[in-house]
Protein backbone atom coordinates (compact mmCIF):
# COMPACT_ATOMS: atom_id res chain seq x y z
CA UNK A 1 0.00 0.00 0.00
CA UNK A 2 1.45 3.31 -1.21
CA UNK A 3 1.10 5.99 1.35
CA UNK A 4 -1.01 8.77 -1.57
CA UNK A 5 -2.57 5.15 -2.46
CA UNK A 6 -6.78 6.67 -3.59
CA UNK A 7 -5.69 10.04 -4.46
CA UNK A 8 -5.25 10.28 -8.33
CA UNK A 9 -2.77 12.65 -10.44
CA UNK A 10 -3.80 16.57 -10.23
CA UNK A 11 -5.45 17.34 -13.66
CA UNK A 12 -6.52 21.43 -14.98
CA UNK A 13 -9.96 22.05 -14.12
CA UNK A 14 -10.92 25.57 -14.16
CA UNK A 15 -14.40 24.51 -12.47
CA UNK A 16 -12.76 21.92 -10.44
CA UNK A 17 -12.19 21.96 -6.40
CA UNK A 18 -8.63 23.84 -6.29
CA UNK A 19 -7.89 20.63 -3.85
CA UNK A 20 -7.26 17.88 -6.38
CA UNK A 21 -7.14 19.79 -9.25
CA UNK A 22 -6.24 23.05 -10.27
CA UNK A 23 -8.24 25.51 -11.15
CA UNK A 24 -5.23 28.36 -12.76
CA UNK A 25 -2.59 26.40 -13.00
CA UNK A 26 -2.57 24.73 -16.52
CA UNK A 27 0.68 23.93 -17.54
CA UNK A 28 0.31 23.84 -21.46
CA UNK A 29 -1.19 27.24 -21.17
CA UNK A 30 1.14 29.32 -23.26
CA UNK A 31 2.02 33.37 -21.89
CA UNK A 32 4.41 35.46 -23.57
CA UNK A 33 5.38 33.05 -25.80
CA UNK A 34 6.08 30.02 -23.03
CA UNK A 35 4.28 27.11 -21.29
CA UNK A 36 3.46 27.82 -18.00
CA UNK A 37 4.99 24.99 -16.92
CA UNK A 38 8.30 26.66 -18.21
CA UNK A 39 8.34 30.02 -17.02
CA UNK A 40 7.50 28.47 -13.21
CA UNK A 41 9.13 25.80 -13.25
CA UNK A 42 8.01 23.98 -10.04
CA UNK A 43 9.65 22.22 -7.80
CA UNK A 44 9.27 19.93 -4.22
CA UNK A 45 11.33 20.13 -1.83
CA UNK A 46 11.80 16.63 0.23
CA UNK A 47 12.99 17.70 3.14
CA UNK A 48 9.40 19.34 4.12
CA UNK A 49 7.06 17.62 2.32
CA UNK A 50 8.70 13.92 3.40
CA UNK A 51 11.51 14.33 6.36
CA UNK A 52 10.24 16.85 8.57
CA UNK A 53 8.12 15.49 11.26
CA UNK A 54 5.81 17.93 12.04
CA UNK A 55 7.25 20.21 15.12
CA UNK A 56 7.58 23.93 16.13
CA UNK A 57 9.77 25.54 18.77
CA UNK A 58 7.11 24.33 21.35
CA UNK A 59 6.16 21.06 20.72
CA UNK A 60 7.70 17.81 19.06
CA UNK A 61 6.89 15.48 16.03
CA UNK A 62 2.88 15.15 15.16
CA UNK A 63 2.95 13.53 12.09
CA UNK A 64 3.23 9.76 11.91
CA UNK A 65 4.57 8.98 8.55
CA UNK A 66 5.31 5.11 7.27
CA UNK A 67 8.94 5.75 6.19
CA UNK A 68 10.31 7.66 9.48
CA UNK A 69 13.22 5.90 10.54
CA UNK A 70 16.93 5.38 10.05
CA UNK A 71 17.75 2.53 7.52
CA UNK A 72 18.00 2.21 3.72
CA UNK A 73 14.79 0.17 3.84
CA UNK A 74 13.27 3.73 5.48
CA UNK A 75 14.95 6.17 2.70
CA UNK A 76 13.75 3.90 0.36
CA UNK A 77 10.49 3.94 1.11
CA UNK A 78 10.25 7.73 1.62
CA UNK A 79 11.82 7.61 -1.76
CA UNK A 80 8.92 6.01 -3.12
CA UNK A 81 6.41 8.06 -1.34
CA UNK A 82 7.95 10.96 -2.81
CA UNK A 83 7.62 10.15 -6.26
CA UNK A 84 4.35 8.87 -6.26
CA UNK A 85 3.61 12.73 -5.04
CA UNK A 86 5.54 13.88 -7.68
CA UNK A 87 3.54 12.17 -10.16
CA UNK A 88 0.41 13.29 -8.28
CA UNK A 89 1.21 17.24 -8.80
CA UNK A 90 2.56 16.22 -12.03
CA UNK A 91 5.20 18.92 -11.33
CA UNK A 92 8.66 18.60 -13.32
CA UNK A 93 11.31 19.21 -10.73
CA UNK A 94 12.38 18.42 -7.05
CA UNK A 95 15.32 19.40 -4.62
CA UNK A 96 16.76 17.94 -1.61
CA UNK A 97 19.70 18.01 0.83
CA UNK A 98 21.96 15.00 1.74
CA UNK A 99 20.17 14.42 5.06
CA UNK A 100 16.67 13.98 3.63
CA UNK A 101 17.74 11.05 1.36
CA UNK A 102 20.05 8.75 3.08
CA UNK A 103 20.48 8.06 6.82
CA UNK A 104 23.12 9.50 8.86
CA UNK A 105 26.27 6.60 9.40
CA UNK A 106 28.40 6.04 12.29
CA UNK A 107 31.12 7.23 10.15
CA UNK A 108 31.44 9.88 7.11
CA UNK A 109 32.15 6.99 4.71
CA UNK A 110 29.16 5.13 6.01
CA UNK A 111 26.72 8.54 5.49
CA UNK A 112 28.61 8.75 1.62
CA UNK A 113 27.71 5.40 0.61
CA UNK A 114 24.27 5.62 1.87
CA UNK A 115 24.09 8.46 -0.29
CA UNK A 116 25.27 7.26 -3.39
CA UNK A 117 23.08 3.85 -2.87
CA UNK A 118 20.19 6.50 -2.84
CA UNK A 119 21.41 9.04 -5.52
CA UNK A 120 21.18 5.09 -8.03
CA UNK A 121 17.84 4.40 -6.49
CA UNK A 122 16.26 8.09 -6.80
CA UNK A 123 18.07 8.03 -10.45
CA UNK A 124 16.48 4.91 -11.41
CA UNK A 125 13.16 6.80 -10.54
CA UNK A 126 14.20 9.96 -12.49
CA UNK A 127 15.00 7.71 -15.50
CA UNK A 128 11.38 5.43 -15.64
CA UNK A 129 9.71 9.08 -16.32
CA UNK A 130 10.05 11.40 -12.65
CA UNK A 131 11.00 14.94 -12.61
CA UNK A 132 14.22 16.24 -13.01
CA UNK A 133 16.66 17.75 -10.18
CA UNK A 134 16.36 21.90 -9.57
CA UNK A 135 19.09 21.79 -7.19
CA UNK A 136 20.95 19.53 -4.18
CA UNK A 137 22.42 20.86 -0.89
CA UNK A 138 23.65 19.34 2.30
CA UNK A 139 22.80 20.01 5.24
CA UNK A 140 24.94 21.52 7.63
CA UNK A 141 23.23 22.94 10.25
CA UNK A 142 21.20 19.89 11.67
CA UNK A 143 23.63 17.84 13.42
CA UNK A 144 24.96 18.79 16.68
CA UNK A 145 29.05 19.10 14.56
CA UNK A 146 27.55 22.43 13.09
CA UNK A 147 26.38 24.04 16.46
CA UNK A 148 29.01 26.77 16.09
CA UNK A 149 28.62 26.31 12.33
CA UNK A 150 30.47 24.67 9.23
CA UNK A 151 32.59 26.42 6.99
CA UNK A 152 32.41 29.51 10.16
CA UNK A 153 33.42 26.66 12.41
CA UNK A 154 36.32 27.49 15.21
CA UNK A 155 37.38 23.65 14.87
CA UNK A 156 39.20 23.47 11.28
CA UNK A 157 38.01 19.63 11.82
CA UNK A 158 34.64 20.31 11.26
CA UNK A 159 35.12 23.05 8.34
CA UNK A 160 37.10 19.76 6.78
CA UNK A 161 33.79 17.76 7.56
CA UNK A 162 31.60 20.21 6.07
CA UNK A 163 34.15 20.37 3.02
CA UNK A 164 33.77 16.52 2.55
CA UNK A 165 29.65 16.58 2.59
CA UNK A 166 29.47 19.69 0.45
CA UNK A 167 31.57 17.17 -2.35
CA UNK A 168 29.49 14.60 -2.09
CA UNK A 169 26.50 16.52 -2.63
CA UNK A 170 28.21 18.26 -5.34
CA UNK A 171 28.66 14.76 -6.94
CA UNK A 172 25.02 13.78 -6.41
CA UNK A 173 23.86 16.86 -7.74
CA UNK A 174 25.96 16.02 -10.71
CA UNK A 175 25.29 12.48 -11.45
CA UNK A 176 21.17 13.16 -11.20
CA UNK A 177 21.86 15.88 -13.74
CA UNK A 178 20.65 18.81 -11.21
CA UNK A 179 20.58 22.44 -12.64
CA UNK A 180 21.51 24.48 -10.07
CA UNK A 181 23.69 23.70 -6.39
CA UNK A 182 22.70 25.61 -3.44
CA UNK A 183 24.55 26.69 -0.37
CA UNK A 184 22.52 27.79 2.76
CA UNK A 185 24.47 28.71 5.78
CA UNK A 186 21.69 27.58 8.08
CA UNK A 187 24.33 28.27 11.01
CA UNK A 188 27.00 30.43 9.45
CA UNK A 189 26.70 33.37 11.55
CA UNK A 190 27.18 34.00 15.52
CA UNK A 191 25.36 33.75 18.43
CA UNK A 192 27.25 36.34 20.95
CA UNK A 193 30.44 38.73 19.69
CA UNK A 194 31.64 37.44 23.16
CA UNK A 195 33.47 34.37 21.49
CA UNK A 196 33.00 35.16 17.92
CA UNK A 197 36.19 36.14 15.75
CA UNK A 198 34.40 37.93 12.87
CA UNK A 199 37.37 38.58 10.52
CA UNK A 200 38.27 35.03 10.80
CA UNK A 201 35.06 33.61 10.20
CA UNK A 202 34.21 35.77 7.14
CA UNK A 203 37.51 34.90 5.44
CA UNK A 204 36.69 30.83 6.09
CA UNK A 205 32.95 31.48 4.60
CA UNK A 206 34.96 33.16 1.21
CA UNK A 207 37.45 30.57 1.35
CA UNK A 208 34.98 27.77 1.42
CA UNK A 209 32.90 28.92 -1.24
CA UNK A 210 35.92 29.12 -3.46
CA UNK A 211 36.77 25.77 -3.05
CA UNK A 212 33.18 24.76 -4.09
CA UNK A 213 33.07 26.58 -7.08
CA UNK A 214 36.44 25.71 -8.10
CA UNK A 215 35.41 22.00 -7.09
CA UNK A 216 32.61 22.58 -9.12
CA UNK A 217 34.03 23.53 -12.32
CA UNK A 218 36.65 20.76 -12.31
CA UNK A 219 34.23 18.14 -12.37
CA UNK A 220 32.86 20.05 -15.36
CA UNK A 221 29.43 20.57 -13.30
CA UNK A 222 27.89 23.65 -15.60
CA UNK A 223 25.01 24.38 -14.07
CA UNK A 224 24.48 27.38 -11.58
CA UNK A 225 25.90 28.04 -7.73
CA UNK A 226 23.67 29.53 -5.37
CA UNK A 227 23.91 31.21 -2.49
CA UNK A 228 20.37 31.39 -0.53
CA UNK A 229 20.30 34.68 2.35
CA UNK A 230 19.21 34.57 5.42
CA UNK A 231 19.45 36.90 8.47
CA UNK A 232 19.14 35.32 11.56
CA UNK A 233 17.77 32.27 13.30
CA UNK A 234 18.81 30.29 14.51
CA UNK A 235 21.44 32.88 15.05
CA UNK A 236 21.39 35.76 16.00
CA UNK A 237 23.16 37.28 12.87
CA UNK A 238 24.59 35.25 9.49
CA UNK A 239 27.18 36.39 7.54
CA UNK A 240 24.62 35.98 4.41
CA UNK A 241 21.97 38.65 5.93
CA UNK A 242 20.24 39.38 2.91
CA UNK A 243 20.90 40.10 -1.31
CA UNK A 244 22.85 43.30 -0.48
CA UNK A 245 25.17 41.33 1.85
CA UNK A 246 25.72 38.08 -0.20
CA UNK A 247 27.02 40.46 -2.87
CA UNK A 248 29.17 42.53 -1.09
CA UNK A 249 30.49 39.15 0.18
CA UNK A 250 31.29 37.85 -3.43
CA UNK A 251 32.73 41.13 -4.57
CA UNK A 252 35.02 40.43 -1.75
CA UNK A 253 36.29 37.08 -2.87
CA UNK A 254 35.87 37.76 -6.50
CA UNK A 255 33.04 35.20 -6.97
CA UNK A 256 30.38 37.70 -8.41
CA UNK A 257 30.61 36.39 -11.60
CA UNK A 258 30.40 32.48 -10.60
CA UNK A 259 27.64 32.38 -8.09
CA UNK A 260 24.24 34.15 -8.13
CA UNK A 261 21.40 34.21 -5.16
CA UNK A 262 18.62 31.87 -4.73
CA UNK A 263 16.42 34.05 -2.77
CA UNK A 264 13.33 32.73 -0.17
CA UNK A 265 10.59 35.26 0.45
CA UNK A 266 10.44 33.93 4.61
CA UNK A 267 14.14 35.00 4.76
CA UNK A 268 13.42 38.37 3.09
CA UNK A 269 10.71 39.08 5.31
CA UNK A 270 13.20 38.33 8.51
CA UNK A 271 15.62 40.44 6.60
CA UNK A 272 13.32 43.44 6.79
CA UNK A 273 12.52 43.50 3.19
CA UNK A 274 9.63 42.21 0.69
CA UNK A 275 10.38 39.19 -1.56
CA UNK A 276 9.73 41.99 -4.42
CA UNK A 277 12.77 44.11 -3.19
CA UNK A 278 15.20 40.99 -2.57
CA UNK A 279 14.77 40.22 -6.35
CA UNK A 280 14.80 43.32 -8.05
CA UNK A 281 17.99 44.24 -5.99
CA UNK A 282 19.42 40.52 -7.37
CA UNK A 283 18.36 40.79 -10.92
CA UNK A 284 19.78 44.96 -10.75
CA UNK A 285 23.20 43.18 -9.17
CA UNK A 286 23.32 40.32 -12.40
CA UNK A 287 22.30 37.62 -9.03
CA UNK A 288 19.04 36.23 -9.75
CA UNK A 289 19.02 32.71 -10.00
CA UNK A 290 16.29 30.83 -8.14
CA UNK A 291 13.59 31.32 -5.61
CA UNK A 292 12.21 29.46 -2.87
CA UNK A 293 8.52 30.19 -2.48
CA UNK A 294 7.07 30.31 0.72
CA UNK A 295 5.73 33.22 3.23
CA UNK A 296 6.17 33.92 7.18
CA UNK A 297 2.94 34.80 9.28
CA UNK A 298 3.08 38.41 10.26
CA UNK A 299 1.85 38.11 13.51
CA UNK A 300 5.42 36.09 14.60
CA UNK A 301 8.55 36.54 14.55
CA UNK A 302 10.16 33.44 13.43
CA UNK A 303 10.57 31.91 9.92
CA UNK A 304 7.02 29.92 9.75
CA UNK A 305 7.43 28.39 6.02
CA UNK A 306 4.17 28.65 4.86
CA UNK A 307 2.82 27.74 1.87
CA UNK A 308 2.07 30.81 -0.29
CA UNK A 309 -1.53 32.25 -0.48
CA UNK A 310 -1.33 36.09 -1.10
CA UNK A 311 -1.65 36.43 -5.06
CA UNK A 312 -0.86 40.35 -4.80
CA UNK A 313 2.58 39.46 -3.58
CA UNK A 314 3.30 36.76 -5.62
CA UNK A 315 2.39 38.84 -8.58
CA UNK A 316 4.88 42.03 -7.73
CA UNK A 317 7.59 39.04 -7.10
CA UNK A 318 7.10 37.14 -10.51
CA UNK A 319 7.17 40.71 -12.25
CA UNK A 320 10.45 41.63 -11.08
CA UNK A 321 11.11 37.89 -12.26
CA UNK A 322 9.75 38.64 -15.46
CA UNK A 323 11.25 41.75 -15.95
CA UNK A 324 14.57 40.18 -15.41
CA UNK A 325 14.08 37.52 -18.49
CA UNK A 326 12.68 34.87 -16.18
CA UNK A 327 14.01 31.97 -15.12
CA UNK A 328 17.08 30.39 -16.91
CA UNK A 329 18.42 27.19 -14.27
CA UNK A 330 15.98 28.02 -11.67
CA UNK A 331 12.60 27.74 -10.76
CA UNK A 332 10.03 28.45 -7.86
CA UNK A 333 10.85 25.68 -5.14
CA UNK A 334 8.27 25.14 -2.35
CA UNK A 335 10.04 25.36 0.57
CA UNK A 336 7.09 25.51 2.35
CA UNK A 337 5.92 23.09 5.69
CA UNK A 338 2.22 21.78 5.91
CA UNK A 339 0.87 22.94 9.83
CA UNK A 340 1.87 20.58 12.19
CA UNK A 341 -2.46 19.68 12.83
CA UNK A 342 -2.39 18.37 8.90
CA UNK A 343 -1.94 15.05 9.19
CA UNK A 344 -3.42 13.62 5.89
CA UNK A 345 -2.03 12.60 2.92
CA UNK A 346 -4.17 14.25 0.79
CA UNK A 347 -3.40 17.50 3.02
CA UNK A 348 0.48 17.95 1.60
CA UNK A 349 -1.35 17.45 -2.32
CA UNK A 350 -3.81 20.45 -1.25
CA UNK A 351 -0.63 22.51 0.43
CA UNK A 352 0.96 22.17 -2.98
CA UNK A 353 -1.95 22.67 -5.18
CA UNK A 354 -3.18 25.46 -3.76
CA UNK A 355 0.49 27.26 -4.00
CA UNK A 356 0.62 26.09 -7.64
CA UNK A 357 -2.46 27.67 -8.88
CA UNK A 358 -1.95 31.30 -6.58
CA UNK A 359 1.70 30.77 -8.06
CA UNK A 360 -0.33 30.51 -11.78
CA UNK A 361 -2.70 33.15 -10.81
CA UNK A 362 0.43 35.71 -9.59
CA UNK A 363 2.44 35.08 -12.71
CA UNK A 364 -0.25 35.81 -15.19
CA UNK A 365 -1.32 39.20 -13.46
CA UNK A 366 2.31 39.99 -13.76
CA UNK A 367 2.51 38.96 -17.51
CA UNK A 368 -0.36 41.02 -17.89
CA UNK A 369 0.98 44.04 -15.75
CA UNK A 370 4.32 43.62 -18.32
CA UNK A 371 2.23 43.58 -21.49
CA UNK A 372 0.26 46.82 -20.24
CA UNK A 373 3.13 48.26 -20.35
CA UNK A 374 2.06 51.47 -18.33
CA UNK A 375 4.62 50.39 -14.86
CA UNK A 376 7.26 50.75 -17.38
CA UNK A 377 5.94 53.75 -19.10
CA UNK A 378 5.89 55.44 -16.02
CA UNK A 379 9.26 54.66 -14.51
CA UNK A 380 11.03 55.69 -17.51
CA UNK A 381 9.21 59.10 -17.74
CA UNK A 382 10.29 59.78 -14.14
CA UNK A 383 13.97 59.08 -14.69
CA UNK A 384 13.37 60.73 -18.55
CA UNK A 385 15.94 63.67 -17.55
CA UNK A 386 19.38 61.13 -17.11
CA UNK A 387 18.82 60.54 -20.85
CA UNK A 388 20.04 63.90 -21.93
CA UNK A 389 23.56 65.04 -23.67
CA UNK A 390 24.07 67.24 -20.69
CA UNK A 391 23.49 64.26 -17.87
CA UNK A 392 24.87 61.91 -18.97
CA UNK A 393 27.82 64.30 -19.35
CA UNK A 394 27.65 65.45 -15.86
CA UNK A 395 27.79 61.83 -14.67
CA UNK A 396 30.82 61.63 -16.62
CA UNK A 397 32.33 65.22 -14.88
CA UNK A 398 33.71 66.41 -12.09
CA UNK A 399 31.96 67.70 -8.72
CA UNK A 400 32.76 71.22 -9.45
CA UNK A 401 31.59 70.74 -13.21
CA UNK A 402 27.84 69.43 -11.73
CA UNK A 403 27.76 72.79 -9.51
CA UNK A 404 28.94 74.98 -12.01
CA UNK A 405 25.69 73.88 -14.21
CA UNK A 406 24.03 75.19 -11.28
CA UNK A 407 25.49 78.80 -11.39
CA UNK A 408 25.31 78.80 -15.44
CA UNK A 409 21.81 78.02 -16.05
CA UNK A 410 20.28 79.20 -12.57
CA UNK A 411 19.04 75.66 -11.69
CA UNK A 412 16.11 75.53 -9.51
CA UNK A 413 14.13 72.15 -9.37
CA UNK A 414 10.85 71.57 -9.18
CA UNK A 415 9.76 68.65 -7.51
CA UNK A 416 7.61 66.08 -9.49
CA UNK A 417 5.49 63.60 -8.07
CA UNK A 418 6.12 59.89 -7.51
CA UNK A 419 2.80 58.71 -8.14
CA UNK A 420 2.96 55.92 -6.56
CA UNK A 421 -1.16 55.44 -5.05
CA UNK A 422 -1.76 55.94 -8.67
CA UNK A 423 0.93 52.98 -9.51
CA UNK A 424 -0.77 51.23 -6.72
CA UNK A 425 -3.76 51.24 -8.23
CA UNK A 426 -2.22 50.30 -11.49
CA UNK A 427 -1.25 47.28 -10.03
CA UNK A 428 -4.28 46.65 -8.44
CA UNK A 429 -6.35 46.74 -11.87
CA UNK A 430 -4.71 42.97 -12.40
CA UNK A 431 -4.53 41.21 -8.69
Amino acid sequence: MGYFDGIEPVEFDARGDGITSFRHYDPDATVMGKRLEDHLRFAVAWWHGFAWPGGDPFGGQTFQRPWFGDTMKDAKAKADAAFDLFAILGQPFFCFHDADIRPEGATFAESRRNLEEMVDYIGGKMEAGGPKLLWGTANLFSHRRYMAGAATNPDPDVFAYAAATVKSCIDATQKLGGQNYVLWGGREGYETLLNTDLARERQQAGRFLQMVVDYARKIGFDGTILIEPKPQEPTKHQYDHDVATVYGFLKEFGLEGEVKVNVEQGHAILAGHSFEHELALAASLGILGSIDMNRNDYQSGWDTDQFPNNVPEVALAYYEILRAGGFTTGGTNFDAKLRRQSLDPVDLVAAHVGAMDVCARGLKAAVALLEDGELERLRADRYAGWDGVAAKAMLDGSLEEAAALVEERSIEPEPRSGRQERLEAIVNRFV
